[in-house]
């Protein structure tokens, strides 16, 4: 009996389907699992960062312990002070955390780590759709998997990991509103879920948007579809502000307008100059800048396809944001990295499919070459300062050898390079995050544990402490459950006059000018090794 095969390749329809559907969850489960592992490991290792950190976490906290009837989570406070810098998703997301693990690091930080998670996948899910193929789209996850600002902001109890969620959440949402308009309630979520996180990223978001699909899809501008799922994304947040308004009138407005002091025009007065914001841009994206680069000339060239115009679309406002905001200018800065992650990956899927013959430019070659020798430079630094840590060694090993290797395979013409490279990164941020240096801002001021215990067993509740130390430590608060206030050392020697029960954290050297009298020292000189004491009237 003769045999006719009725489909292409010999397989059905339903089989190919079938096998698609496997591959896609398998890619999709892979990159979260890869990614619960660089986000949620050993997260809560180390103490609270200063600022975002200690002061998302105090917030967090109060409205945890908020009775209940009192909108605590409509109404954050700080030290029982109204807290109205940003709306409360996130605050009330980790108050949620509290009530189900109790208050500590790991909860501080895990709502946080999840989206950031999550939002790997949804880079992978963008890349479907603005490239069609899956290999562009792995390789885009890939790279924003193993891009360090992504990992360290993504760990840390900051509003980044949420923000880049909700708004990748967005972005797909409206990209896939552009075969189906009901996706355009996505694209709503994702925005009010942004603008209940930072309102002025979501107003830059909807610039990003609205000029995007003008370009690309301008018949969707006057669907009535996509404008609902705008006024959805704001409706929330505008409510949020109405109720501020009418529970708190004037100090609204101040709050306000300090959030828009924050902005400024680039002609106006910069601590910095604009060489400083670039390189504090261009510092992280590596090694992938190297491959972004092009993919951005390419974007530019092709301008006639969908993913390019997003590409230029988003980097291009984003940039333009960044450059004006004169404060936090990383918590802006952070919004580019997926549009690189997006530009590099199309350009590594195009060297991965390119002809074995093709010739790589010596600039590959010769950046890989440069980023072996500083790494091995930057360990030899540490080697000399005579700071020799296990940890340190094998991070720097694993990198110098990623990009040595990484170098030989372009200059052999060798596609292996990028699966080298994507698991070398891997390997090395893995390292990191094992090793008590992945919050490396931590060193630059005393240890706040110690002191905070010190302060919470000896001074009563509701009392304030003085400080010599210049500034403001939010951590230091949060952990020791009392205000820390700055203060000079005539400000500190007049409260110790007039204070009938004063409490001080001084320095020695400041303990000593100060000459004060009748003075308790309320450390163990015996097992506190610190320099910072804890110090009131003696009661004899």
């Amino acid at each position: 009996m003769l045999y006719h095969q009725t489909f292409l390749w010999g397989r059905s329809q339903n089989k190919l389907r079938q096998e698609e559907r496997w591959l896609e969850s398998f890619c999709l489960i892979g990159l979260f699992l890869a990614a619960l592992i660089l986000f949620v490991v050993n997260l809560g290792s180390l103490p609270l960062l200063d600022a975002q950190e200690a002061t998302i976490a105090q917030v967090a906290k109060e409205i945890w312990q908020a009775p209940e009837g009192s909108f605590g989570w409509c109404f954050p406070t700080l030290f029982q002070k109204p807290y109205l810098n940003h709306p409360p998703l996130v605050y009330g997301l980790i108050a949620l955390t509290y009530k189900l693990g109790g208050v500590n690091e790991f909860t501080t930080r895990l709502p946080g780590a999840i989206l950031a998670s999550i939002s790997v996948l949804i880079v992978y899910s963008i890349g479907r759709e603005i490239f069609v193929a899956r290999t562009p789209a792995l390789f885009s996850a890939l790279v924003y998997l193993t891009l360090l600002p992504i990992i360290h902001h993504g760990r840390l109890a900051m509003l980044d990991g949420p923000l880049l969620c909700f708004e990748l959440l967005t972005i797909w949402g409206v990209l896939r509103s552009r075969r189906d308009l009901r996706w355009t309630l996505v694209a709503g979520i994702g925005l009010s879920a942004l603008f209940l996180t930072k309102s002025v990223m979501g107003l830059i978001l909807a610039a990003v948007i609205l000029l995007f699909l003008f370009w690309d899809t301008p018949r969707l501008i006057s669907s009535l579809y996509l404008w609902t799922g705008i006024c959805l994304g704001i409706f929330p947040a505008l409510v949020w502000y109405i109720l501020q308004w009418y529970r708190y009138e004037s100090l609204t407005i101040d709050l306000l307008w300090q959030s828009l002091e924050r902005v400024s025009i680039l002609t106006e007065s910069h601590g910095h100059s604009l060489e400083y914001y670039l390189l504090a841009l261009l510092q992280y994206p590596l090694p992938w800048l190297v491959f972004a680069l092009y993919g951005l000339k390419s974007a530019w060239s092709s301008q006639h396809w969908g993913w390019a115009r997003l590409i230029l679309v988003w980097s291009g406002i984003y940039l333009i944001a960044a450059s004006l905001i004169t404060k936090n200018f990383s918590g802006y800065a952070i919004s580019i990295y997926p549009v690189i992650a997006l530009a590099a990956g199309m350009q590594l899927a195009q060297i991965r499919y390119s002809p074995r013959n093709i010739i790589y430019p010596r600039f590959w070659s010769l950046g890989f070459g440069l980023m072996s020798g500083l790494t091995i430079c930057v360990g030899g630094y540490f080697f000399w300062r005579n700071y020799i840590d296990l940890s340190l060694v094998l991070i720097f090993i694993s990198l110098a050898l990623t990009f040595a290797v990484t170098t030989l395979l372009i200059a052999k013409r060798d596609r292996q390079f990028i699966n080298l490279l994507f698991w070398g990164m891997y390997v090395s941020l893995f390292l990191l995050i094992n090793s008590s240096h992945w919050i490396w801002e931590l060193d630059r001021a005393y240890p706040v544990k110690s002191i905070a215990a010190l302060i919470k067993n000896n001074v009563p509740t509701q009392e304030l402490v003085y400080t010599s130390y210049t500034n403001n430590r939010p951590s230091l608060n949060f952990y020791s459950e009392h205000l820390v206030i700055p203060a000079s050392e005539k400000t500190l020697a007049e409260n110790w006059q007039q204070l009938a029960n004063p409490f001080l954290l001084v320095d020695r050297l400041t303990l000593n000018k100060l000459n004060l009298q009748d003075v308790q020292i309320l450390n163990n000189p015996k097992t506190d090794s610190h320099s910072w004491l804890l110090i009131t009237k003696s009661q004899n």
